[in-house]
């Protein structure tokens, strides 16, 4: 039995195509005539909107509703993403009157409730990191990217050192070089070893006078934590650069490793995947970032900092050497509500189980597939929270690639995972089950993908042709990215 999400079948057309001018819910008086103001203003013909009743709209609404995939849908093997569930107690509290209804520019004595909630949540991020200063208004993780390597590149002014070059891996999440970039720096590119890690004899020999900082997602996007993780710290602090750290993939260490004690000098979270907020559709979100103590000067303001009993915003003067505002406020407020909800509710030792608990079903899950066939493209002793799966072989003997394995999966209920990325490994699938996912899920996924995998090898054009139960089939992608057109015209008659 499928657990996913088959409600998607079902074509839906627009209202304009369903309503007519001449029809309505509702009955209005006709208006009392008025003197014509609007002179040639005036309208000429008849405005267009659809006339339906009430029934009508409230399907209409609730069946798109039902096309929509979300997590309260079914499972989001996103790799790299983190898309779990969202507990509801979240929604209940973020929609207090008294945090849902004040305003960014209240008087600071007006909304001590809400800055006590910003810096006990901060103080919690400084135990989880082992970083001793943290900034909360940066909007998502890229954000918080260009928060850190601008306070890097502060600091380095500050010392008078022109440093030009940033060190990417080829794991990397590909904002790192993107954010770079942004900053001025010339972006290079480090390798990966065969254990699918950082090449470590690659990264001490390109390092020199030049380089302002190594940017590394740890967990990478192998699904691997960086085992020399220490020896990368030492070598780049001897040669005067500073460690960076992409924290996308918090979600793998929270409560169990405090990459402070690593040797990050600098990094950001993504409060809306490891702190439980649901980011589908570009947001909402909230990337504060951590900073070692001689970074601490250069953070964007405002800092919400404790004043004789209570909080206030710290400004230019405690801060002279701040990068500035990056923010127009103090952050995400409902974000960081939700976030501070979360950790509230799983405690010290539930957040060590978050950890414990996505690496435990990325394993199972990996060790699953592996037993139904598939290749896993970095075969280690156990993998983080996400793998990457290859389809490779599957190609070339039958030509079913990733893309048309994921339309297919539309066909067993399930969002596909990230497809193609990381690009380092061809015909890739990187999946992460997360931790709120049940045995039960992971069985039914497996049963899925396992289904495809033998259609594939039977059939394949069933495959290629995918997916065939939804109300949209096959699009060509490159060609609605190139010619998008978003504007709805009537059907000639």
């Amino acid at each position: 039995m499928s657990i996913g999400n088959l409600g998607l079948q079902i074509e839906e057309p627009l209202l304009f195509e369903q309503g007519a001018p001449d029809k309505t819910g509702v009955d209005l008086p006709a208006p009392p005539p008025v003197a014509d103001r609007l002179g040639g203003l005036a309208r000429r013909a008849p405005i267009g909107l659809p006339g339906l009743s009430e029934p009508e709209v409230v399907r209409h609404f609730t069946r798109l509703s039902q096309k929509n995939y979300g997590i309260d849908v079914g499972v989001y093997p996103l790799g790299s993403c983190t898309m779990k569930h969202n507990p509801r107690l979240n929604e209940r509290l973020a929609r207090l009157p008294g945090f849902a209804d004040i305003h960014p520019m209240q008087p600071v004595s007006t909304v001590q409730g809400a800055l006590e909630l910003i810096r006990t949540l901060t103080d919690w991020i400084v135990k989880l990191t082992g970083m001793p200063a943290v900034a909360m208004s940066m909007g998502a993780g890229a954000h918080g990217e260009l928060c850190g390597l601008m306070a890097i590149r502060a600091a380095l002014a500050a010392r008078g050192d022109a440093r030009r070059t940033v060190l990417v891996p080829d794991s990397a999440h590909g904002t790192n070089p993107a954010t770079a970039h942004m900053c001025g720096y010339a972006v290079e590119p480090i390798p990966h070893n065969k254990r699918g890690r950082v090449d470590l004899a690659a990264l001490k020999a390109r390092l020199g006078p030049d380089v302002a900082a190594f940017m590394l997602t740890n967990p990478s996007t192998c699904g691997l934590f960086e085992d020399e993780i220490l020896e990368q710290a030492a070598a780049l602090h001897a040669a005067g650069a500073f460690f960076y750290c992409d924290g996308a993939n918090f979600n793998a260490l929270v409560g169990r490793v405090r990459p402070g004690d690593l040797g990050i000098d600098c990094m950001h979270l993504n409060l809306h995947k490891t702190f439980s907020t649901p980011h589908g559709g570009g947001g909402p979100g909230a990337g504060p970032v951590g900073a070692a103590a001689r970074l601490l000067p250069y953070l964007p303001l405002p800092l919400v900092v404790g004043d004789g009993g209570g909080y206030r915003l710290a400004d230019e003067t405690d801060l002279p050497q701040s990068i500035g505002r990056l923010s127009a406020h103090g952050g995400n407020a409902g974000v960081l509500l939700r976030a501070y909800v979360y950790a509230r509710l799983l405690g010290r030792e539930g957040m060590q189980r978050v950890a414990e608990f996505a690496t435990l079903n990325a394993n199972y899950l990996m060790a699953r597939l592996r037993q139904a066939g598939f290749e896993i493209a970095f075969p280690a002793r156990r993998a983080s929270h996400e793998f990457v799966v290859t389809l490779k072989a599957l190609k070339e003997t039958t030509g079913v690639t990733a893309m048309d394995l994921a339309k297919r999966l539309l066909d067993k209920g399930f969002h596909a995972p990230t497809t193609y990325f990381p690009q380092l490994v061809p015909e890739c699938l990187l999946i992460e089950p997360t931790e709120t996912e049940s045995k039960q899920t992971l069985d039914a996924f497996v049963q899925a993908m396992q289904e495809i995998l033998e259609e594939a090898q039977r059939e394949p054009q069933l495959v290629k042709s995918a997916p065939h139960t939804t109300p949209v089939r096959r699009l060509d992608e490159v060609k609605a990215a190139r010619e998008l057109d978003l504007a709805w015209k009537p059907r000639a008659h």
